[in-house]
């Protein structure tokens, strides 16, 4: 909000609609909602809320934990499997699900998801996924993945790993059946809201898809609690996020 020209009034009706809305909410229609002068105003107020979505203390998953990786963005001509991470118009991002274990009214065992964790990375390395696992899994937990070589015994080093080997792409879904359908959602969203996404910006996107996920079944607190973080966080300069990329 530093430096703002936006009343703040709408600041808080657009952290309102932010976090309370299901599907979500895209510039444009937050434009029209509050009936903002132009489309760029919209989208750097998005992008200054989702940062205020990342609290830097948060707790790290813990438990039972499912693990993998999913492609986002155009076709890969030529390419295969995760080999797909180097194409240019993809991006591989990694999601970890706490699974969390109940007995339903007939005492039957069923499992239901807790917090999220996502995350772009360069590729699907061990040393890449070991990164992910250690900044956002608590030690000792028990990691759930499908036995791609990049969960490696180094990269789950101080966790219990169960692997659960995944012979055809359409079975994934019943080996790992809570972060296959967090990821279709992911997508969904992405190009239902949003209509897609640049890769230098999808992390603050998944920062939203987090935030809005960990908090579905509380809309309200979900409002206070961005707020409430918004309020700790560097102003973020319209500059910063139109910026080219700089090249290697």
């Amino acid at each position: 909000m530093h430096r703002s020209h936006i009343p703040i009034q709408e600041w808080f009706w657009a952290a309102y609609l932010v976090a309370t809305h299901t599907p979500g909410i895209s510039a444009l229609q937050l434009q029209r909602q509050l009936g903002i002068g132009d489309y760029a105003t919209a989208w750097h107020l998005l992008h200054r809320l989702r940062k205020g979505m990342v609290n830097d203390t948060r707790t790290k998953l813990e438990g039972l934990i499912e693990a993998d990786e999913t492609f986002i963005g155009g076709p890969a001509k030529g390419k295969k499997g995760r080999g797909v991470a180097s194409a240019d118009n993809k991006s591989l991002v990694v999601g970890a699900v706490e699974v969390l274990v109940y007995q339903d009214k007939n005492g039957k065992r069923k499992e239901r998801c807790g917090r999220l964790r996502l995350a772009l990375i360069p590729d699907a390395s061990e040393v890449s996924l070991g990164d992910f696992i250690s900044n956002n899994i608590a030690p000792h937990s028990r990691i759930r993945t499908d036995g791609w070589s990049g969960y490696s015994e180094t990269a789950l080093e101080n966790y219990r790993h169960h692997v659960r080997v995944v012979k055809s792409m359409k079975l994934a879904h019943k080996k790992l059946p809570h972060i296959h359908p967090v990821f279709g959602n992911l997508k969904a969203w992405l190009n239902g809201t949003h209509h897609g996404v640049e890769p230098k910006h999808l992390p603050s996107y998944l920062d939203e898809f987090v935030f809005r996920f960990n908090r579905r079944n509380t809309p309200m607190s979900a409002f206070k609690t961005l707020l409430g973080i918004s309020t700790q966080k560097s102003p973020l300069t319209l500059d910063s996020l139109v910026q080219p990329e700089s090249t290697p």
